[in-house]
């Protein structure tokens, strides 16, 4: 059961919903005796099913609002309501680094703030015995004033933490900054791991990319244990040598390897920073462009300036690698609001007219334009001189025609292949409401987005298919299949929020795969009780469903569980009545068994 605005709970009346996590709902409230806004943080109610969650909530929750400190998020209470359990946390106006990092490199400056004030909030935590476990940008939270903030300590912890604060008990935290022996399920943890994905942040902020984005989120958690760190210098030739050092040290493999303590590291760094110079010069480094930002991040193939989509002819498909690979991550906030417009036909103008995206920490991601003041016209690629000729064309054309779904459809294809999600999925949409009744166009888009491996937008196409063939006839084996494969692909995504209104439409079509999508999403962000609820689910509505045994070997095989991970694979990679990217998968996961 959602709080509906206006509610109150307890002394805080609830003003708007801000978003959804993997574990909690978050919601903008009033506190009217402080006179204040709050934000509060909803527990799920999958945890619920666990006997043991709310004291295991009442105790942990106690240790994290112990935590004071300048530039950490301060935790004002916590209480339940009807049953459910919240925390209640300042609330914070402003972005993400993340979305910072959207728009660009960071100043020498930017990147000096970011050391100072995540590094003196994990040390005063460190101190206090309690790791954050989750180090990632989309955690850290800057103001309107530009003051930085570290955020969601302990939630992970809330969710599943054991007795010692300062033991990890199979939490996981993001795949791309998770640490080895976060990685490998350790139940020994110390700061160790959270200097580890301070050092990913930092190696993202500095060398433009985090060290280690493979085709699958297990690839990058098997990358982080045994594959040697990228050499940041071989990367970006402009990392001074000094920072590379510091970075190849906090990112050792081995934990007695590592700086001892955040203070030691951050010292080390901003010693470094200082000794090459790159503050007193005042410049920033570079990161890379926009188009290789995206193909590190999601995995995708590169497309180059020059690819041709002409109207009238058949688009160019990207070059495809397998039928599951999945991109992991790299798409912005926005663009997961995207997929709950998409699911439910609504809006025609998602950019232009959307309200602020609220992020589940409370803070506000203000939507910004592309192009400038009164213009509708994106920003150019970063190291681009000027649009490719096709845009301009599918530019001209959708104006000329704007009635006409399919020239919007081919604009969103070309802003897709050249690096930019943003405006191809807000013609993506438009293209999609002026063919809503045209199932053909519907399943054309969902196979053109699915060749490029844009699991979002495929999800998507298939579902609004899928609900209009529901009124006539019987969905193609074919088309489920692909919705099917989109819907696991798309699931893992940290920032894609399977927010109710979204899951109740996958739902209407699709029940089991819908949970299973719930489950995968929940398992990699870190919460596996959530994750394994939702499995249990499936396998008592749909016994045998080969999706959800697929999840079940892929954890077996993360968890280290590998005869149990073999015992449930091996069936699926020679089963025939199984769709070819399960069998490929689950052959895959295999031949990751040491």
């Amino acid at each position: 059961m959602s709080f509906a605005e206006g509610e109150n709970i307890g002394p805080y009346r609830i003003i708007e919903r801000l978003g959804q996590g993997g574990m909690a709902t978050v919601y903008k409230a009033y506190h009217a005796s402080l006179d204040r806004y709050v934000a509060l943080k909803v527990l799920h109610p999958a945890f619920h099913e666990d006997e043991t969650f709310l004291g295991r909530f009442q105790r942990e929750a106690r240790v994290v609002a112990k935590l004071e400190h300048p530039r950490i998020v301060p935790v004002y209470d916590y209480a339940e309501h009807e049953n459910r359990p919240y925390l209640v946390m300042k609330f914070i106006e402003g972005e993400t680094l993340k979305s910072r990092l959207s728009r660009g490199s960071l100043s020498s400056e930017e990147i000096t703030q970011v050391v100072e004030a995540v590094g003196s909030a994990l040390a005063h935590a460190h101190d206090s015995g309690i790791l954050h476990r989750d180090i990632k940008p989309s955690n850290v939270l800057i103001n309107n004033e530009g003051l930085m903030y570290l955020a969601d300590f302990g939630l992970a912890r809330i969710a599943q933490a054991g007795e010692s604060t300062l033991s990890s008990d199979s939490i996981m935290g993001t795949p791309q900054y998770i640490s080895p022996e976060q990685a490998r399920g350790d139940k020994d943890l110390d700061e160790g791991t959270d200097i580890y994905s301070f050092g990913v942040m930092l190696y993202e902020l500095v060398v433009g990319q985090v060290p280690f984005s493979a085709d699958t989120p297990f690839s990058i958690i098997h990358d982080h244990i045994y594959t040697p760190l990228p050499l940041p210098r071989t990367i970006n030739k402009k990392v001074p040598e000094s920072v590379e050092r510091v970075l190849l040290k906090a990112l050792a493999k081995d934990r007695a390897d590592r700086y001892e303590d955040v203070p030691s590291m951050a010292k080390a760094f901003i010693s470094a920073w200082a000794t090459a110079g790159v503050p007193m010069e005042g410049t920033a480094l570079t990161l890379p462009s926009v188009t290789a930002m995206q193909d590190q991040k999601s995995g995708k193939t590169k497309v180059s300036s020059n690819a041709k989509t002409a109207l009238g002819k058949e688009p160019k498909k990207k070059k495809k690698r397998s039928p599951w690979v999945f991109i992991a991550s790299g798409l912005l906030l926005s663009i997961c609001c995207l997929f709950v417009f998409f699911a439910t036909g609504a809006g025609d103008d998602l950019f232009a007219n959307r309200a602020p995206t609220e992020a589940p920490n409370g803070v506000v991601d203000v939507p910004r334009r592309d192009g400038p003041s009164g213009s509708d016209f994106p920003a150019k690629p970063v190291g681009r001189d000027d649009f490719p000729p096709e845009l301009i064309e599918a530019r001209r054309y959708t104006k000329s025609n704007p009635d006409d779904p399919y020239g919007f459809f081919e604009l969103s294809l070309i802003y897709w292949d050249i690096g930019m999600p943003r405006p191809a999925y807000e013609n993506l949409d438009i293209a999609a409401n002026l063919a809503s009744g045209d199932i053909d166009f519907l399943i054309e888009a969902g196979n053109e987005f699915r060749e490029r491996e844009a699991w979002i937008a495929s999800t998507a196409m298939y579902l609004r298919a899928i609900k209009r063939i529901g009124f006539s006839g019987d969905v193609p084996q074919e088309v489920e299949e692909n919705f099917r494969q989109s819907v696991y692909m798309a699931a893992p995504d940290p920032e894609l929020e399977l927010t109710y209104p979204l899951i109740d439409e996958i739902m209407k079509v699709d029940q089991p795969i819908g949970l299973v999508g719930q489950a995968r999403h929940a398992y990699y962000n870190g919460n596996f009780t959530e994750a394994k609820v939702f499995l249990n689910k499936v396998n008592t509505l749909d016994p045998g469903l080969p999706e959800s045994a697929l999840l079940e070997g892929e954890m077996s095989v993360i968890e280290q569980q590998y005869d149990l991970a073999k015992l449930i694979l091996l069936p699926l990679t020679s089963d025939l009545n199984s769709s070819p990217w399960i069998r490929a998968m689950a052959e895959d996961f295999i031949n990751h068994i040491p």
